[in-house]
């Protein structure tokens, strides 16, 4: 089969691959119809390609088909069409059945110290093949595909396998409530269903902040107040201007690990994604740091009291962060990847009406063949030609 591989940072290429096979009782493989490229993807891609092994299938955003099921996979059935988590739960553990399955400890990568196993997100995360490809092998299928309707077009239920969990789950836990100001730093897809998921959640405003014009339209266009970041001189003296000089109640990071506007440690990264890969992967274990402006930001632009969410991803473990100023402002702080199963049902509820509440089916700017995998990530990490999501077709 073809499929999407990692071969050097920044270097990707798609080519054959053997075709997955039944390896446990509890294995399904799909074939993929829809597969997209994440912000995460990306962290690959650059920052973290010293985990990468030449040939890595990535992706960890698919859905598709059932084409073979395991003998312990429960109801799940050949023809099935499904949407598979990003994250890989069994769903009957200590932590799944509290709804923490991206900390599964059926599936967790202890080598590394982590969660619970991702696709396609190399040694860091359990080296399990992605869903860029034309096949997957969906591990805990007994669990985690969820079965989608035989109608309807692939984006209204593609973003259930990360883009919508992560979204919603950010706003929930920002405590969004009925009457809140929300700011969401980032407008990227995560960005952008977050902002429509804390709307639904009661938000009275929220306010996006990024620095790219199709983002700030598109944020715009489904009723977010906007801040261009290039247009002000001091964003947290913006955002309280815009709140009555109190800061937002509810802040969420939906930048992450490689945020704009710190280039000494934008060298400093890309030194140490270059290095030879036992040193690279040592120096990010211990001394590795993030470019941290938008998080920082978030402390200050947060009312007294008020709550921060972290859906952006991290990867430092040498951080500096404004302690002094986060505790005299009382702020609470939330974070993790997305439990996904805990929130899909409700989800497929909601992108299952008739109307597209979260207008997922205009998310996407750009559909292309799986072949033209390459040229797509250079295009969503440039944020060239408005791009803001890309979905591929295998």
């Amino acid at each position: 089969m073809k499929a999407v591989t990692g071969q050097a940072p920044e270097t990707l290429e798609v080519v054959d691959v053997p075709d997955p096979q039944i390896e446990e009782p509890t294995d399904a493989i799909v074939r993929v119809t829809s597969t997209a490229i994440c912000g995460s993807d990306l962290h690959l891609y650059g920052v973290l390609a010293p985990y990468l092994q030449s040939g890595d299938v990535l992706g960890h955003e698919a859905m598709g088909i059932v084409e073979e099921v395991g003998s312990e996979t429960g109801d799940l059935a050949v023809g099935d069409r499904v949407v598979v988590p990003f994250n890989i739960s069994c769903g009957h553990c200590w932590m799944c059945r509290r709804g923490l399955q991206s900390q599964c400890e059926t599936t967790r990568v202890r080598e590394q110290a982590k969660g619970a196993a991702l696709f396609g997100y190399s040694s860091l995360y359990g080296s399990v093949p992605g869903g860029q490809a034309e096949y997957l092998r969906v591990p805990q299928a007994q669990y985690g595909p969820v079965r989608l309707p035989q109608t309807g077009t692939d984006e209204r239920y593609l973003y259930l396998s990360d883009v919508l969990p992560t979204a919603w789950q950010a706003a929930r836990y920002a405590d969004v409530g009925d009457g809140d100001t929300v700011v969401v730093m980032g407008l990227g897809p995560i960005g952008q269903m977050t902002a429509r998921s804390a709307l639904q959640q009661g938000a009275e405003r929220v306010i996006g902040v990024d620095l790219v014009d199709e983002r700030l339209a598109m944020a715009a266009a489904h009723g977010m107040e906007t801040v261009d970041v290039r247009t002000v001189d001091d964003l947290p003296s913006t955002i309280a201007e815009m709140t009555d000089g109190r800061g937002a109640d509810r802040v969420v990071d939906a930048v992450g690990m490689e945020a704009h506007g710190n280039p000494v440690a934008e060298r400093v990264i890309g030194a140490t994604s270059r290095m030879p890969k036992p040193l690279a992967r040592k120096a990010i274990e211990t001394v590795g740091i993030d470019r941290l402006k938008v998080l920082h930001q978030c402390f200050d632009v947060v009312r007294r009291g008020g709550t921060v969410s972290l859906s952006g991803v991290y990867g430092g473990m040498a951080d500096p962060m404004p302690l002094m100023k986060m505790f005299d402002k009382q702020v609470t702080v939330r974070m993790g990847r997305a439990n996904v199963r805990r929130w899909t049902d409700e989800l497929l509820e909601v992108v299952s009406r008739e109307e597209d509440v979260f207008d997922v089916e205009g998310l996407a700017t750009h559909r292309v063949p799986l072949a033209d995998a390459p040229e797509a990530y250079r295009t969503f990490r440039d944020k060239a030609d408005g791009c803001i999501k890309v979905v591929l077709t295998p």
